[in-house]
């Protein structure tokens, strides 16, 4: 009898190994099939995409970035003009850069400084053309 119950029990282990066997082993292939996907070049672009779009504030990070830039750009021109002095040209660099830092830290509130002057001259302007 003993036989028996050893018997049954060794199919019932069996058939539960071979099920979890088959549930783990179609797992792995969706996973495998999942990653494979995930690295073709057109997949990794579309998700990279996807990520740079949803980064918050992303358009005014641009703005601020590009603004710090042309300013540094335009510093370095004033300042160095046409000089082919060596050390003018790193003073130039080294405004340039320092001028675009902290532009594009601070674009905030320069926006807010240029936006109160641009409505004075508007003002300004309105008023002179009622007299």
């Amino acid at each position: 009898m003993k036989k028996l119950q050893s018997g049954i029990m060794l199919k019932q282990l069996i058939l539960v190994k071979e099920t979890e066997h088959f549930v783990e082993g179609k797992l792995l292939r969706e996973h495998f099939h999942r990653t494979y996907e995930s690295l073709k070049p057109l997949n990794i672009i579309k998700n990279t995409f996807k990520e740079i779009v949803s980064v918050p504030n992303l358009k005014t990070n641009v703005v601020n970035a590009v603004v710090g830039i042309t300013t540094g750009f335009v510093a370095k021109k004033v300042f160095t003009g046409k000089s082919h002095n060596p050390f003018t040209k790193l003073f130039g660099i080294i405004l340039e850069m320092v001028v675009a830092s902290k532009v594009t830290k601070n674009a905030d509130e320069i926006k807010s400084i240029g936006n109160i002057i641009l409505k004075k001259i508007i003002n300004q302007h309105n008023d002179s053309e009622k007299v």
